[in-house]
């Protein structure tokens, strides 16, 4: 038990960003942004810093969530968990829109006895700006940040420019109320990097710590650190301006470094999570989109938070807190729908919190039923989760569809949003009956037009289970179907990169990941249904 344990990161592999750190006794608990992916907000605990599980999402009923019509990449952006009085305080925004000036960022509390559950309705706070935290006094007064959005700038989706985000507002938060009360103050605008938004209070030895995320979430991220000896400033910047960044390191493994929050142990030491991502190398593309890792901490004689490896980018590999931890290895996740009473914890649907007119479990198979079309605002039936590897091979068997026209489709999707997909599906084509099909949209900007990919359809049996499988190999997606006479490559190889924060419009054009998993649509109406009996996701 004396060998030195390690944290490897990502410790939260794909899709999982804007990280809030927060520690109740011997448990960790990361809390992540879920964007459009219902239900929303992914909660994540540890006891030793090495090893995540997740745990709850807990914003999981009409009540407290609806998005749908929310546009791609809207949603529920940068949570914030914390605990005091007895009780789990979770903040967070729902975006309703990305195009355009405005943002409109509602933000809300809801609160939980344990990380469980259950969880409360939503208290509404302000709409002023997004990604909101709540910090606890130690005089028992609670303050609640959020970054502020100027809209009477050129900073329009895609294509951030650092005047709309003017700077971070404190406000008391009055919890017996459920309201917020006094003035509101302007206490930190950030440094020359810009785009100061993600902002977390902490106190030690009397000062007051104000970390926010700067310079966008693309490769130009970083976290920025400040003090003051008032809670209301004035607030000195860090000597090094930012504590985490991979901006001048372009060959550093974790890059788009940014977004964190600190916490401290028993004994002193601190560790700060914050997101990250992993392009394919030789590329500007990360498929897993921005990720969680942790990085251990010093405090200087000057009380400044620094890297304990020194600089200011992220290592891969950190010295954990307890020692003969090993990292649970990657391994093959094979779900089976017979007989199955719940939908396995790594898949999430879109948007809608009425799953039930999208999909199903009959006993027998995962029912999904077509609704609207791939890339729908409304209604989307798309089960699927995170791509967390760069290399991997996923399979399911569509045991029964029938489609009598060409606007039935289910089958295999690897999924970004409407303007990013490739999918292998099963539907009808005249004078052929069923046939695979490939339906793509690779990201071309911004005609985003729906591509056929697949020269000929090819003709399957009138009825019988199919085999869909996506090997995806970096940059390159192999489709193969099997009806009956062993795997068959479909297709051409397609563009997998595509699939990323950065395909398309670019690195602030976008901000989830890459999901793989089951799709359904039919544009008649008709809704008809499909049943996958499995789905197994294989890394390499």
């Amino acid at each position: 038990m004396s060998t030195a344990a390690m944290i490897h990161n990502p410790v939260l592999p794909g899709f999982n960003p804007d990280p809030s750190f927060c520690r109740v006794g011997d448990d960790f608990y990361i809390a992540t942004s879920t964007f459009e992916w219902y239900p929303g907000v992914q909660i994540h605990r540890s006891r030793d810093l090495v090893n995540w599980t997740l745990v709850t999402r807990p914003l999981n009923r009409k009540s407290q969530l609806d998005m749908r019509g929310n546009p791609d990449s809207c949603g529920i952006w940068a949570p914030c968990l914390s605990y005091a009085d007895g009780r789990f305080w979770l903040v967070y925004t729902d975006v309703k829109r990305f195009e355009g000036n405005f943002k409109d960022a509602h933000n809300y509390i809801v609160t939980a006895p344990s990380i469980e559950g259950p969880w409360s309705d939503p208290v509404y706070v302000n709409s002023s700006g997004f990604d909101p935290s709540l910090f606890h006094d130690d005089d028992g007064r609670k303050w609640f940040i959020n970054m502020l959005w100027n809209h009477r700038t050129g900073s329009i989706g895609g294509q951030p420019k650092a005047p709309a985000f003017d700077g971070i507002l404190l406000q008391q938060w009055d919890a017996a109320s459920g309201k917020l009360v006094g003035p509101v103050s302007n206490i930190y605008k950030g440094t020359s990097l810009g785009l100061v938004e993600g902002p977390h209070l902490f106190k030690r030895k009397g000062w007051y710590y104000l970390m926010t995320a700067e310079g966008g979430t693309g490769y130009g991220h970083a976290v920025t650190l400040a003090r003051s000896r008032t809670l209301h400033g004035p607030y000195e910047t860090h000597p090094n301006l930012h504590v985490v960044s991979s901006k001048d390191a372009p060959e550093a493994p974790l890059q788009r470094a940014g977004h964190g929050q600190v916490v401290e142990l028993e004994d002193g030491s601190t560790y700060l999570a914050h997101l990250c991502g992993r392009p394919l190398p030789g590329t500007r593309r990360s498929p897993r989109g921005r990720e969680t890792a942790i990085q251990k901490c010093v405090w200087g004689d000057d009380d400044w938070l620094y890297l304990a490896h020194g600089g200011m980018v992220p290592a891969v590999d950190v010295p954990a807190p307890f020692a003969g931890i090993e990292p649970r290895p990657r391994e093959a996740v094979r779900r089976s729908f017979v007989h199955c009473p719940a939908l396995p914890p790594e898949f999430q649907w879109l948007r809608t919190p009425e799953p039930d007119r999208l999909f199903r479990l009959t006993g027998d198979a995962l029912r999904l039923t077509g609704r609207e079309s791939v890339g729908s605002w409304f209604e989307q039936s798309l089960v699927a989760r995170r791509q967390e590897d760069a290399s991997l091979r996923a399979e399911t068997t569509l045991a029964s569809f029938s489609p009598d026209t060409y606007q039935q489709a289910a089958g295999l999707a690897h999924y970004y949003n409407r303007h990013k997909f490739h999918a292998l599906v099963v539907t009808w084509q005249d004078g052929s009956g069923r046939v695979l099909s490939i339906l793509s949209c690779p990201g071309d900007w911004p005609d985003n037009r729906l591509q056929f990919p697949l020269a000929e359809p090819v003709v399957l049996p009138a009825e019988g289970p199919v085999r869909l499988a996506a090997d995806i190999d970096g940059p390159q997606l192999q489709f193969f179907a099997d009806w009956g006479q062993g795997w068959q490559p479909v297709g051409p190889v397609l563009d997998a990169s595509v699939i990323s924060d950065e395909g398309g419009r670019g690195e602030h054009g976008s901000f989830t990941g890459a999901f793989i998993g089951m799709l359904a649509f039919d544009t008649s109406g008709a809704a008809r249904t499909a049943d996958f009996t499995s789905f197994d996701y294989l890394p390499r």
